[in-house]
């Protein structure tokens, strides 16, 4: 259930609707109404948003919508897609040994196991023993595999540290994974090529990110010097870090996301923060006590 973790009051959030129908309205989009569903141990499961399963408002929240001009065959499959069933899903065993609810066969851990009704089954009980196993790791691979695979499943493990099952590979036909593998061998220099280019494209990308960064955070604190604005952009510039400057406000230069950077960048290395964390200081504590020194050079950066 979604619902009860919207964060706004039942009067702004129905205002937002409101508009919200409002808006499709205006653009004359059409709506496809799409299952919600999951597989869990007991089979197929409808997922609500509501705490009670208010009919109207299942309706609302299961609802897409799509241009008025999309062409029919792109709607039916759009609309074939978002009702297509859950995949099935097969567990990689890691708890205590168990057995087969239909052949009484041991499940010892390791082995894959099909839950059905809420009971294990073995893969041959289950009609899936017929299948190979492709860890996940190649995407084309797996992508090419399942494709051509008629019968196909998901294998999950669950991870006791993080609480949640994480996606090990797929249970294929060993006809589908042969055809996937020689589609692969086919086009591999083609697709290491394309790889390239786009690699290639990115460093460009970023280069040029990164030196638009730069002279931000010279204009707004003309004081830094060259070469440490520079740094300051390639460390909080780094593609895929998540740091503020690959935020969509960093992105854009937004000042806010110049300023957050900077500070950051001479909270470590113009200060004794650094220290006073290692030495036990509590990190809000550090912060407060290293917030005069970053001010003395900010001031100075921007020329006060």
């Amino acid at each position: 259930m979604l619902q009860p973790w919207i964060q706004v009051g039942p009067e702004k959030l129905q205002k937002t609707i409101l508009h919200f129908q409002e808006w499709v309205k205006q653009r004359g989009l059409r709506p496809i109404e799409a299952a919600h569903t999951r597989r869990g141990p007991g089979g197929i499961e409808q997922l609500h948003v509501t705490e009670n399963s208010d009919p109207q408002w299942e309706k609302f929240y299961r609802t897409y919508y799509t241009p008025a001009d999309l062409p029919e065959k792109k709607t039916a499959r759009l609309a074939a897609k978002l009702n297509r069933p859950p995949e099935l899903v097969v567990f990689e065993k890691v708890g205590d040994e168990g057995k087969c609810n239909e052949c009484g066969a041991e499940l010892l851990t390791g082995d894959y196991l099909l839950m059905e009704k809420g009971q294990p089954l073995c893969l041959t009980c289950g009609d899936l023993d017929r299948l190979v196993f492709l860890p996940a790791g190649d995407t084309a691979l797996s992508r090419r595999s399942r494709k051509h695979s008629s019968l196909a499943a998901v294998v999950v493990r669950f991870n006791r540290k993080r609480k949640r099952y994480e996606r090990q590979g797929l249970l294929v036909t060993e006809e589908a994974l042969a055809k996937a593998e020689e589609e692969c061998a086919a086009d591999a220099p083609a697709r290491a090529t394309a790889r390239s280019h786009a690699a290639l494209a990115r460093q460009e990308e970023d280069r040029e990110f990164v030196s638009a960064l730069a002279q931000a955070i010279l204009r707004r604190y003309p004081g830094c010097p060259t070469d440490e604005a520079r740094r300051i952009a390639e460390h909080t510039g780094c593609r895929s870090s998540g740091r503020v400057g690959r935020s969509a406000a960093g992105r854009a230069l937004d000042a806010s996301a110049v300023d957050l950077a900077v500070i950051a960048h001479i909270r470590h290395e113009r200060t004794d923060y650094d220290d006073r964390l290692m030495s036990g200081t509590e990190r809000l504590d550090a912060r407060a006590l290293v917030r005069e020194a970053i001010d003395r050079v900010l001031a100075e950066w921007s020329g006060l």
